[in-house]
Formats: structure tokens, C-alpha cells, sequence
């Protein structure tokens, strides 16, 4: 029994993909499934809540007040008669029901352009959090893509272990038959039961790993695998030179442009930091009804209001203003040095992979040549073992030999794939749109108009 070329890329390179899930369509479902990509989701919704957080400084603040309560009271009162000057002292003592309802209407004029430096750094951070997003869409299509590789590979690596126990279960079966007619000795049949052996922990080894990639394929993907079909690098997607990857990493990379929109909104937090040194100037109205007194029984009703401009000016208030700006000016130039440091670690990436990509191209070739001259070589070897020119080790080592290049080419294939996938994550570019996935694409646009504008109510646009 030999194991053929066509079963070393058994799932690789031949397959059904008719009846067969695709890298496509897995890709598809973990976009749509994967929980990690739907809580970052969550978040960015939750991010657009803060512009109009941040845009409510803008607006008026109204405020209603009631009170009602049942009063005693008991005055005494010094009176002096104009005409007598006599001096009395009149008591009153009675109970009396009190009611106050008022209002308060305040509207900011002026905070030295706080409310516009904190919608501008709210708007700053959901750009920040569209970005974080996106990181995460390439991270779990990368995640996905690799779950997915994974797989195959370790069903083909399956599939050979178990030819091999059977091909060497079919060696040990020759070798003991010619042992009894004493063509070989007690060695060649140990050396075939201990190869046998080693092998058969190898393939259990391999369905370990085979069972171990199922459960990450479902925890990725959201669904239990199927029948995968073959997958194609995605070369044609990436930039086609490293110098254009290199540029597009520093770029467009989203863990880049994070850090980005983080530095702009470190700079608006020094100006949020030092409007706390200017004046403010807030209108305040007020209007008040009330029905009795808490201080005289004879009072039935009353009514007051006032309109005016509240100004307060900082002086000095205990120096925390000023430390909390020197604090905000230290954090940009520590968001500036994250920027630095993202793109330095993009550049290592893109270049890194770029040579991952080209050396695992080179190792499918030289891979295939292994295989190919294993399977003459091996095919020789037995033949030579036939007419007593070779040993049962030879034939031995020669088979393992074959079964390892064919491991190594099905590790090459993979790799080969992955790495493609990699690449185009690497420089920015591993995103649904350009994969051409069907699946409705998650607009965060849609949400934050829903909601930036919005004055009142608790419900979210979802209704809940």
C-alpha cells in the first residue's frame, strides 16, 4: 500500500466545493457571529452617546420644584401705637398649608469654549472607536481565516498519519511473513513494530490537534465545520510591493489611525483642561408660586421672578486647575510617542510578514520537490529491498521520510494562505468590502446620526 501525491493535498488542492463550507463563507459567518466583533460593535454605540453628552453644554437646563407641607407657627411680634406709644406684644399661633412651585431656566453663554472643546474630542474618540473597530473586524477575519486553515491542515496531516499506520501495519504484516520463512531476522521485525508504534502516536498526536482546531473553528466562527473546501491565497488583494505596504501600514493600519484620533483628542483635553481659567457667564431665570407662609399666617398667596446674567470669574482655586492642565499636556505627548510607537510596530509587521509570505512560497516548491523525489526515492528502496540490496530500516526511513514531506507540504499550503491573509491585514487593507464578502456591511454611521442630535428619551434607536 503507498500513499499517493494526490492525498498529501487532500484537502488543500482537491475537494468538492460544491458540498463544501469555504473560506468565503466561513469569513461571512464570523462577521456576522463572532460575539467579539459584536461587543466592539456595543461600544462604539456606546461611544456616540458622548457627543451628545458633550453637545448638552449648548443647551438650557430647566429644573421644577415643589413643596408642600402643613406649618405651625407661633409669633410674637412687638407693635407701638402711633398715637399712644403704648408698646404691645400680639401672639399669633395657627396652623397653615404651605405650597411653593417654581422653576429654574439656565442657559451657558460663555465657559471659554469648554462645551465646543468637549464636542470636538467626543467627536475625536468615536472616530477613534470606528477605528478600534475596524482593528477588530481584521483581527477576527484574520482569526477566522487562520481557524479555518488550521483546520484543513490538521485533517490532511490526519489523514496521512492514519495512511501511514496502515501502510506500516502492512510493512510489519510483509516483514513478520518473511521472518518465518527466514528471509530476515528478529531486528527487521522489532524495528517495523517499533516504527509502527511510534507511528501510531504520532496519529493520535494528530487527532489531538485535529479535535483541538474544531473547537477554535467553532469558537471563531460561530458554527461547528462542515466539509471545508480548498482556499486560495488572497495575494491579488495586497499591495504589490513592499515599499507600497510598508507606506499603507504607517497610514491606514487602524491601530495606527486609533492612535491618531488620540492624539487629537489629547490636544482638546488641554483645551477642555485651561478653559477652566476663564470666566463664565450663565442666564438664569426663575419664576416662584406659593400658597401661604412659613412665616406669617395671614399671607395667602405670592409670586416671584427674576431674569439675570450669573458671571463668575476664576481667581485661584487651589492650584488643581493648574495641574490638571499640566497633567492633560503630558498625556498628549504621551499619545504622540504611542503614535511613533504604532507605526514603528506596523512597519515590523508589514516587513516581517512580507518575508513570511515569500518564504513560505518558496517552501511549497521546494516542498513539492521533496515529495516528489521521497516518492522515487522510496519506490527505489523497495525495490532494492527486494533483491536483499536494502534493509527493512531503509525501507523504513524512506516511507518516514515521505510521510514528513508531505506533513511539510501541507504546512506549506497553509502557511502559504495564512500568510497572504496576514499581509493584507498587515497593511490595513482586511476588511469585508475588499474581500467582497455578501454580507450587510455594519455602518457605526448610522447609529451616531440616529442618536447626535437627540434631546430627549431613553430608548435606543435598536428599542430598547
Amino acid at each position: 500500500m503507498r500513499l499517493s501525491a494526490a492525498a498529501a493535498s487532500l484537502w488543500l488542492l482537491t475537494a468538492s466545493a460544491a458540498l463544501a463550507d469555504t473560506l468565503k463563507g466561513a469569513l461571512t459567518q464570523a462577521y456576522q457571529n463572532n460575539p467579539q466583533l459584536n461587543a466592539q460593535r456595543a461600544s462604539v454605540r456606546a461611544t456616540d452617546e458622548t457627543v451628545p453628552q458633550a453637545l448638552s453644554g449648548y443647551r438650557p437646563r430647566i429644573s421644577l420644584t415643589a413643596n408642600v407641607a402643613e406649618q405651625w407657627l407661633d409669633s410674637t411680634n412687638r407693635s407701638v401705637s402711633a398715637t399712644t406709644g403704648i408698646v404691645t406684644y400680639p401672639r399669633s399661633i395657627g396652623t397653615v398649608g404651605v405650597q411653593n412651585y417654581g422653576g429654574t431656566y439656565t442657559q451657558t453663554l460663555l465657559n471659554g469654549y469648554a462645551t465646543a472643546s468637549r464636542t470636538r474630542q467626543a467627536e475625536q474618540l468615536v472616530s477613534a472607536a470606528r477605528e478600534t473597530l475596524r482593528l477588530t473586524e481584521q483581527n477576527v477575519l484574520l482569526a477566522a481565516a487562520t481557524a479555518y486553515m488550521n483546520l484543513i491542515r490538521d485533517a490532511a496531516i490526519l489523514t496521512l498519519q492514519r495512511s501511514n499506520v496502515e501502510v506500516l501495519q502492512e510493512q510489519l504484516r510483509q516483514v513478520r511473513d518473511r521472518f518465518t520463512v527466514g528471509e530476515v531476522t528478529r531486528t527487521d521485525v522489532a524495528q517495523s513494530e517499533s516504527r509502527l508504534a511510534a507511528s501510531r502516536a504520532t496519529m493520535l498526536t494528530a487527532e489531538s490537534n485535529y479535535t483541538t482546531s474544531r473547537s477554535t473553528y467553532r469558537q471563531v466562527i460561530g458554527v461547528e465545520p462542515g466539509t471545508l473546501a480548498p482556499a486560495s491565497p488572497v495575494d491579488r488583494l495586497s499591495p504589490q510591493t513592499l515599499a507600497q505596504t510598508i507606506a499603507e501600514a504607517r497610514a491606514r493600519h487602524p491601530a495606527v489611525t486609533v492612535s491618531m484620533f488620540n492624539v487629537d483628542a489629547a490636544v482638546l483635553q488641554v483645551k477642555i483642561a485651561e478653559s477652566s481659567l476663564y470666566p463664565t457667564l450663565n442666564l438664569v431665570g426663575s419664576a416662584q408660586k406659593g400658597y401661604g407662609s412659613t412665616s406669617s399666617l395671614t399671607t395667602v398667596e405670592s409670586f416671584s421672578g427674576s431674569v439675570g446674567g450669573q458671571l463668575t470669574i476664576p481667581v485661584y482655586q487651589g492650584g488643581t486647575e493648574y495641574a490638571t492642565i499640566r497633567q492633560a499636556k503630558e498625556t498628549l505627548g504621551q499619545r504622540r510617542m504611542d503614535l511613533d510607537t504604532a507605526r514603528d510596530a506596523r512597519h515590523q509587521f508589514a516587513v516581517s510578514w512580507w518575508g513570511q509570505l515569500e518564504a513560505a512560497k518558496a517552501q511549497i516548491q521546494a516542498t513539492t520537490t521533496q515529495v516528489n523525489t521521497s516518492e522515487i526515492a522510496l519506490n527505489g528502496v523497495r525495490e532494492e529491498a527486494r533483491v536483499g540490496q536494502r534493509t527493512t530500516l531503509d525501507v523504513l526511513n524512506a516511507q518516514q521520510e515521505l510521510v514528513n514531506a508531505r506533513v511539510s507540504l501541507v504546512t506549506a499550503q497553509r502557511d502559504r494562505v495564512v500568510a497572504s491573509y496576514t499581509l493584507l491585514a498587515a497593511a490595513g487593507r482586511l476588511s469585508p468590502q475588499v474581500l467582497d464578502l455578501q454580507v450587510p456591511i455594519y455602518d457605526p454611521k448610522v447609529h451616531y446620526h440616529q442618536v447626535r442630535d437627540t434631546w430627549v428619551g431613553v430608548r435606543t434607536p435598536d428599542g430598547k
